[in-house]
């Protein structure tokens, strides 16, 4: 892993992700702020995923027609103006504003997301796309752990403003490595593509790429009910915002451990068993969850969850993506980074229509059954392969 433009490209995902998941933690406490109920909280959580979710195939048919490392620049660019929306929400006290930027960050990523990880998978050395992605990860999961700790104790103590500012630098610097990692490549590796024969976007139909989608959005739907409306459940409770912070950051702390890990195994072992075991961690943290919801004990889930993505992300994305033909993998990939908007869409939706009648305690328990479903379409995948052997 000692090529420039790799790690470019991987210090990029780093600081737009970072000021991407700065902001999380923030939603719903500034929503609670401005007086916005437990749906309404979802319903702004759910709007940068509605966006995503629209624009991800635009970014991918971009990408697959070479225009992987501008799209990620404009991407970057998208998530800066997010910043300066949210300032302006915060100082015009304004709900609507702040779904604005929601809005423009759901269009950074549809932008940045499809093309990162394609491009990602394209330039990885033969033979380690998982440990390629793992690296990938272990800057996302970087970004989880210094991202909430650092948004939360940002706006606590310097006021939410001050974190949107730093959501805005953050961006414009992963802009400029997206730059440094395209001159690096640009006359090196850059493939033509009408050098490859033309393939069908057919080839995306394939119980590899469909039971990895399924898995990823049953396994993101869990994850973002927790993330909408733990840190909302604690404002209640009177908690300030750097407890979930800290929670966040332990779960992307521990999963640095197995990131690059997972994705060698993957690697050697196939993508399979790995996000099996990664999902059974997942599932695990989330029951977990239910019983002990209050810090400190709430952070032994926290340390668990992140162990369990670490293993399942990178192992997953390979499942997916690693064996498609080249020309269609930016397409490839933001179809299947629209079932994480899908999942982080109805994830505070469904969920948030729950808190609305029952409270903000009967969402966790839905948790652990939404990631064991994950890991049952693994297996079903799984038993598929050895019958049809």
């Amino acid at each position: 892993m000692e090529r420039k433009d790799l790690w470019f490209l991987h210090f990029s995902a780093f600081f737009f992700f970072l000021g991407y998941v700065l902001v999380a933690p923030l939603i719903s406490p500034l929503a609670i702020t401005f007086g916005a109920s437990p749906f309404i909280v979802g319903i702004v959580a759910s709007v940068s995923s509605i966006f995503a979710l629209i624009l991800k195939p635009l970014g991918g048919i971009l990408g697959d027609k070479g225009k992987s490392f501008e799209v990620m620049m404009v991407g970057a660019i998208f998530g800066a103006l997010a910043g300066f929306f949210y300032i302006l929400s915060f100082v015009m006290k304004s709900l609507v504003i702040f779904a604005v930027g929601r809005a423009l960050h759901g269009v950074a990523a549809a932008f940045f997301f499809p093309s990162s990880l394609s491009t990602a998978i394209t330039l990885a050395p033969k033979g380690r796309v998982g440990e390629t992605l793992g690296w990938r990860g272990t800057m996302f999961s970087v970004s989880q752990l210094l991202g909430p700790a650092v948004g939360g104790f940002v706006a606590e103590y310097l006021g939410f403003h001050s974190a949107f500012i730093l959501t805005i630098i953050l961006s414009l610097i992963g802009f400029f490595f997206v730059l440094n990692a395209y001159g690096e490549i640009k006359d090196k590796t850059h493939v033509k593509e009408e050098e490859e024969r033309k393939r069908s976007y057919k080839e995306l139909v394939n119980l590899s790429f469909i039971f990895a989608a399924v898995s990823l959005f049953f396994m993101v739907f869990a994850y973002s009910g927790m993330y909408t409306f733990l840190p909302a459940y604690y404002k209640l409770l009177g908690f300030g915002t750097s407890v979930f912070g800290v929670y966040a950051s332990v779960m992307g702390g521990f999963s640095i451990l197995t990131r690059v890990f997972g994705g060698r195994e993957a690697d050697k072992r196939g993508p399979v068993p790995v996000a099996l075991v990664g999902l059974l961690l997942s599932s695990i943290s989330y029951g977990i969850l239910v019983i002990y919801l209050l810090p400190p004990e709430a952070y032994l889930s926290a340390a668990i969850l992140g162990m369990g993505f670490g293993l399942t992300v990178p192992a997953l994305q390979m499942l997916a993506l690693a064996t498609l033909p080249k020309n269609i993998r930016g397409v490839g990939s933001s179809i299947y980074t629209m079932f994480f908007d899908l999942g982080y869409l109805s994830g505070p939706l469904a969920l948030g229509y729950l808190a609305e009648s029952e409270g903000y305690k009967s969402v966790f328990f839905f948790l652990p059954i939404l990631t064991f479903l994950s890991l049952l379409n693994l297996m079903i995948l799984r038993l598929w392969r050895r019958k049809k052997a």
